[in-house]
């Protein structure tokens, strides 16, 4: 396996790439974690993805993590009882969303949210189809939103609705989600992704709901409207992971506020040792062509700049005709742009820690060292994956091998900027981990006799205890 790239590609998986021999090639190219997006598909066609992916990494050694995408609380217009199923919204005029039981036309639809009526106010926009049109809220009367037109065009049923000026109080787990969920914990699935996170409540539910399933799968919290990002310091704080969903964002919030929130999320991911994604419209254009426009080699080095631990394909590998390519693009984006500026960022990352926390001091101190005796490879031993964050987030251009007992913790660990992982046995005495782990490089070429690698850990050896031992072994 290149061990060259260390940023993480998760791609989406849909009817161009579900099959075994389009699975192994991805995942030839780089895909180290496969999305299941749950708002599409039924349990049959997301079972078969699981099956094809386990075969894929047993067939070819190369891990890959499975990430289940919860729909949400997405609010949607009624259907229009015209010949066409659709309607022409002019701008200037008025249009009435109700949440009554109504045949749609040009002046009225139905929505699915029932207490929306109640949540909206006088003043708030309205964003319909994807951003594509908009409205503002004149009057509300009963069951009645009056709107203004600001932005018309041509309108289907069944479109999206965002709302970002309304606080609403809708679950960010719908009846739908608790059934998708029941079917990722018997798959034990490694990553669920919350849709529509407003506020650290929503991850709390969840995790309950894991908890008492006995699931450790990771949550991956999707930032995807300005409330989440009000809230984004907890919501971190209590999550596994963050996604930074720039497609429902740009609808919410300006998009030129996008990027500079993408960097806020991604700094604060990196400080706290969480996982961040980065996603939507990534190669959007490779859904068509063999390669990519100037602009989507940018963003895509971009997000890996401001430091993102993984970046996101979803409509080029799961309908797009080159669903290959678009993951050999990132691959070699990522080699080139992680090239230039690893080092950079490891001098200036290394001595913003916070020293009086004794795992995060022992990590800086592991890399400098690293550094300075010309080491091949960090080693993290770990049993919840701490340890492997820790070094992570300070993006050294030396490859991390996170040796793990837990299966968990192994498949969790996909994820991590940098970081290969390796299956171990429980181990009690310290030396014969080393000897194990040396026996490991030497079996897949990783170094060459006489080469150090420092090794992070904790002791006692075999308990679960804060990283709190460095060293520095010969191969």
């Amino acid at each position: 396996m290149n061990l060259n790239k260390k940023t993480k590609i998760v791609a989406t998986v849909g009817p161009v790439s579900t099959d075994v021999k389009m699975l192994t090639k991805m995942a030839k190219a780089g895909l180290n974690v496969i999305r299941m997006n749950f708002s599409h598909g039924d349990f049959a066609e997301h079972q078969e993805k699981v099956d094809n992916a386990r075969q894929v990494s047993k067939e070819t050694g190369i891990p890959l993590a499975l990430l289940q995408d919860l729909g949400g609380p997405k609010i949607r217009t009624g259907e229009f009882d015209t010949e066409s199923g659709r309607i022409t919204l002019k701008k200037g005029q008025t249009f009435t969303l109700t949440t009554r039981a109504v045949k749609g036309d040009e002046t009225i639809c139905s929505v699915s949210y029932k207490r929306l009526p109640q949540e909206i106010k006088v003043g708030h926009t309205v964003m319909v189809d994807d951003g594509k049109k908009r409205m503002t809220v004149k009057q509300v009367k009963g069951q009645d939103i009056i709107c203004k037109v600001d932005v018309g065009g041509e309108l289907k049923g069944r479109r999206g609705i965002n709302l970002p000026n309304t606080d609403v109080s809708i679950s960010s787990l719908t009846p739908k989600d608790l059934k998708d969920l029941e079917f990722g914990i018997k798959n034990n699935v490694d990553f669920f992704a919350l849709s529509f996170v407003r506020r650290p409540a929503d991850i709390v539910k969840l995790r309950g709901i894991l908890d008492k399933a006995g699931s450790k799968a990771g949550i991956i919290a999707k930032v995807e409207t300005p409330h989440a990002v009000e809230n984004i310091d907890e919501i971190i704080e209590i999550s596994d992971g963050i996604m930074v969903a720039r497609g429902d964002l740009a609808i919410e919030v300006p998009a030129e506020d996008v990027p500079i929130i993408q960097k806020m999320i991604i700094k604060k991911c990196n400080q706290a040792a969480k996982p961040v994604i980065t996603a939507t419209q990534m190669l959007e254009s490779m859904i068509h062509s063999p390669v990519p426009t100037r602009a989507e080699v940018s963003d895509i080095a971009n997000a890996i700049l401001d430091g993102t631990d993984a970046i996101m394909l979803s409509e080029e590998t799961t309908l797009g005709g080159y669903p290959i390519e678009s993951i050999e693009v990132m691959s070699r984006v990522a080699n080139r742009t992680e090239n230039d500026y690893l080092h950079e960022q490891l001098l200036s990352s290394v001595d913003r820690v916070d020293h009086k926390n004794i795992g995060e001091s022992i990590a800086a101190s592991a890399i400098k060292t690293a550094h300075r005796v010309d080491a091949k490879l960090l080693v993290s031993l770990t049993n919840s994956g701490y340890s492997a964050r820790i070094l992570s987030r300070h993006r050294s251009k030396l490859p991390i091998l996170t040796f793990t007992p837990d299966q968990n913790t192994y498949q969790k660990s996909i994820l991590n900027f940098g970081c290969r992982v390796y299956q171990m046995k429980t181990y009690t005495d310290f030396a014969n981990a080393v000897k194990d782990i040396k026996e490991a490089i030497k079996k897949d070429k990783l170094a060459k006799k006489g080469d150090k690698i420092v090794i992070v850990g904790a002791r006692p050896f075999g308990k679960k205890t804060e990283t709190n031992m460095m060293v520095v072994e010969t191969v």
